[in-house]
């Protein structure tokens, strides 16, 4: 450690930062704790969000046989846009799901059969939900990260620098 002067400018330099350190610190918890309630209500969406994937799963199951027909609809299922918007959480900027855009249907409707309306209709359903489930998990991870940061922090003033 540092020797401190013992002088009278060292001293006010001195209880200037613990003044500092004293107005950030309260700043600092509260971050933490907003972090914290951030992850835990974001787990509980992905949670909700992992659960309606395996509802449209089981929902699309008797009918899921039907996808291994010489019917290409891969392209009409993937997205080719993801639509994001910003959110601010405690001063971490995080991408939350909007919208999921998928190409247009180009197939003949006289040559395919009855039930590609329907698969792709679920199939889409289901990689949007996936989607988004990438982007809370990415969120939840920023998120962890920056509590990370900032539990070091907290650490940092409450048993070093006070």
């Amino acid at each position: 450690m540092a020797k401190i002067k013992l002088t009278k400018g060292e001293l006010k330099r001195q209880r200037d930062a613990l003044k500092q350190y004293e107005r950030y610190l309260p700043t600092l918890q509260l971050k933490k704790q907003q972090l914290q309630m951030e992850i835990l209500h974001q787990l509980g969406v992905l949670d909700e969000k992992k659960r309606t994937v395996e509802a449209k799963i089981k929902t699309a199951e008797p009918w899921a046989g039907l996808l291994t027909d010489r019917t290409d609809i891969k392209p009409f299922v993937i997205p080719k846009n993801i639509i994001k918007n910003p959110r601010n959480v405690a001063g971490v900027d995080l991408a939350i799901f909007k919208s999921a855009e998928f190409p247009e249907e180009g197939y003949d409707l006289f040559t395919t059969p009855m039930w590609v309306d329907g698969a792709i209709y679920y199939l889409r359903i289901i990689n949007a939900l996936r989607e988004e489930i990438r982007i809370i998990e990415d969120g939840i991870r920023v998120l962890r990260n920056e509590l990370l940061i900032t539990t070091q922090r907290v650490n940092l003033f409450e048993k070093v620098k006070i």
